[in-house]
C-alpha cells in the first residue's frame, strides 16, 4: 500500500499580506496598512497544515533560480516538509500575490511567470496517492481525464474551486462536477457557480452534480451536502487578524479527518477548527495547529 495519503498537486504563491487596511485598494488612493508579513502562501498553506496534523502529504512543486522560489524551498525544509517530489528549473519562476486582508475577507493582486509543462500523471501513478488535492478546476478535456487517471489508480480527488468567474453553463464543468469525489468551494464560489445567494441552497444545488459538496462560509461555519442529506458546523468563534489561507487549512482539517475514517460531521469540525485557527495570526500556515492542539478543541 502508498504511504502517500495526499498529493497535493499546483504551483506556490509567495504571499505579501497587508493588514490594518483603512479600506480595499482603489485607483486614486495611496493607502497604508498597520502591518506585514511576507510568508510562502498557497499550496504550501495546504503541506504545512497536513504536516502538523501527522497526515503523511507530498507536495508537487516547481521551483526555479529566483528569490521566491528559494525563500519558499527554504521555508518547506525548516518546517521538515516532504519535498521528495519538488522539481527544479534553472531559471525564474516568479509566484507572487499580494494580499490586502480583513476580518470578514480578502483579495490579492497576483503574477506568475509562465510554468513549464510537467504532467502529473507519472508522479500519481508512482505514488499512488489515497487523495489527490488542488487538481485543476475548469471544464477542459485534460481536467475530466486527470480526474479519470486518478481514479484508476486507486485515488480520490478533493477539488477546492480557486475561485472561478463562470458558471454550471461552462461546458464540462457539470461532467467534471460529477467525476470529482469532493467539491468544496467557498461561499462566494459556489454562489457565482450556481447563482444562489445563500450557502446551503448553493450546496444543495451542487450535490445534484457532486458526490459530497462543502461549502465554507467564512464566520458562517461550513455547510456540507450529499445527496438529500445536509450538514452544517458552527464556525471556531476567535479574533479574526487575517483570512488568509483559511480555505486551504480547512480542508487540511477536512481530510485529516476523513484519512481517520470520522463521520461527516467531525470532517466538518476538524475544518472550522483549523480554519479558524488559521485566521488568529497573519500567514496563512503561521497558526496551523498540531493534531494535538486540535484535539484539545475538540474537547472542549
Amino acid at each position: 500500500m502508498s504511504d502517500c495519503n495526499v498529493l497535493v498537486l499546483a504551483d506556490y504563491f509567495c504571499d505579501i499580506i497587508i493588514t490594518g487596511l483603512s479600506e480595499p485598494p482603489r485607483l486614486g488612493a495611496d493607502l497604508f496598512g498597520q502591518a506585514m508579513e511576507i510568508v510562502p502562501g498557497g499550496p504550501y498553506i495546504l503541506a504545512t497544515a497536513f504536516h502538523r496534523l501527522g497526515v503523511k502529504a507530498r507536495w508537487m512543486a516547481r521551483l526555479g533560480n529566483d528569490l521566491f522560489s528559494r525563500f519558499v524551498l527554504e521555508a518547506a525544509q525548516r518546517e521538515g516538509l516532504d519535498t521528495s517530489l519538488f522539481q527544479f528549473f534553472d531559471y525564474p519562476l516568479r509566484s507572487l500575490s499580494v494580499a490586502f486582508s480583513f476580518a470578514h475577507d480578502r483579495g490579492f493582486i497576483s503574477f506568475m511567470d509562465p510554468f513549464p509543462l510537467t504532467p502529473a500523471e507519472g508522479i500519481i501513478a508512482a505514488q499512488k496517492p489515497r487523495w489527490v488535492i488542488n487538481a485543476p478546476f475548469d471544464g477542459s478535456p485534460q481536467s475530466r481525464q486527470l480526474v479519470d487517471f486518478i481514479h484508476q489508480n486507486g485515488g480520490k480527488v478533493y477539488s477546492d474551486c480557486q475561485f472561478q468567474t463562470v458558471t454550471l453553463e461552462e461546458p464540462g464543468l457539470v461532467e467534471l462536477l460529477r467525476a470529482v469525489d469532493v467539491f468544496a468551494p467557498n461561499q462566494s464560489e459556489a454562489c457565482q457557480l450556481t447563482g444562489e445567494n445563500d450557502p446551503a441552497r448553493a450546496a444543495a444545488r451542487l450535490a445534484e452534480y457532486c458526490p459530497l459538496v462543502i461549502v465554507k462560509a467564512g464566520k458562517d461555519g461550513a455547510f456540507a451536502r450529499a445527496g438529500q442529506h445536509s450538514w452544517h458546523s458552527p464556525a471556531l468563534e476567535v479574533a479574526v487578524v487575517d483570512t488568509t489561507g483559511a480555505g486551504d487549512s480547512f480542508n487540511a482539517g477536512f481530510l485529516a479527518a476523513q484519512l481517520r475514517g470520522e463521520p461527516i460531521e467531525t470532517c466538518l469540525r476538524y475544518g472550522n477548527i483549523c480554519g479558524g485557527l488559521c485566521t488568529t495570526q497573519r500567514g496563512g500556515a503561521t497558526a496551523a495547529p498540531t493534531l494535538a492542539e486540535l484535539q484539545k478543541y475538540l474537547e472542549r
